[in-house]
């Protein structure tokens, strides 16, 4: 059984403690949109249960995925705008419910300034959620996408082997065309590894799927 993950747990100062009694916890429905492009950000945000996927849309409507806040995760947008003081450059949506905790952006910066733990526990989601967004574009930019699309179906691949996703939404995951996947897709169904139905995948060879998805991304 994975370990639950316990945000600010080795926060020991009183400063610390202080600002976390200032916490406050929400619950938010899925598909609730936790914040917009272009909004001022006012709290740290901090999910406790649930999932949030944050996106990036172009100016022609195509998304991106940029990465998922779940379970003992800040968003990492969040943080690089509280301490910029800028403006969300992409949108957070709620993808099940969702439980947060949010700091209010005064106590935030409070903690930052006051309290050693607070600012390293900070600093070190910040830092790893940062290097995950790296290894995303890195894989944009020069991964194959057989190999990606392998790993993504790895990823979603749940008890009854079925994957509940459109290929529209696999290409906004990816960052990718849907005609691309959907081609990809077909050429996983022809070598026996996937049966594809509507709005639906069907996984009939993980094992080949998860070799594929350790190939190297060249």
């Amino acid at each position: 059984m994975t370990e639950k993950l316990i945000p600010f747990s080795h926060i020991r100062d009183d400063n610390g403690k202080k600002i976390l009694a200032q916490a406050q916890e929400v619950v938010m429905p899925a598909n609730t949109t936790v914040f917009r492009q272009g909004d001022s950000c006012q709290n740290y945000f901090l999910v406790l249960e649930g999932s949030v996927k944050v996106l990036s849309r172009a100016e022609n409507g195509r998304e991106i995925v940029l990465y998922r806040v779940q379970s003992g995760q800040s968003c990492t947008l969040t943080t690089a705008c509280l301490f910029a003081n800028n403006k969300y450059p992409a949108e957070g949506v709620t993808e099940t419910e969702v439980k947060a905790l949010i700091i209010p952006m005064k106590a935030f910066n409070d903690g930052l300034q006051n309290s050693a733990d607070f600012r390293q526990e900070v600093f070190d989601a910040y830092g790893q959620r940062l290097s995950d967004i790296i290894t995303l574009v890195e894989e944009i930019s020069f991964g194959r996408i057989d190999v990606r699309l392998a790993k993504a179906l790895r990823q979603h691949i749940v008890g009854d082997m079925v994957i509940h996703l459109t290929h529209q939404t696999l290409a906004t995951e990816l960052g990718s065309a849907r005609e691309v996947i959907s081609r990809q897709l077909k050429d996983f169904e022809h070598k026996g590894w996937v049966k594809l139905h509507r709005g639906s995948i069907e996984i009939l060879n993980s094992s080949e799927l998860e070799k594929l998805a350790k190939t190297a991304l060249i």
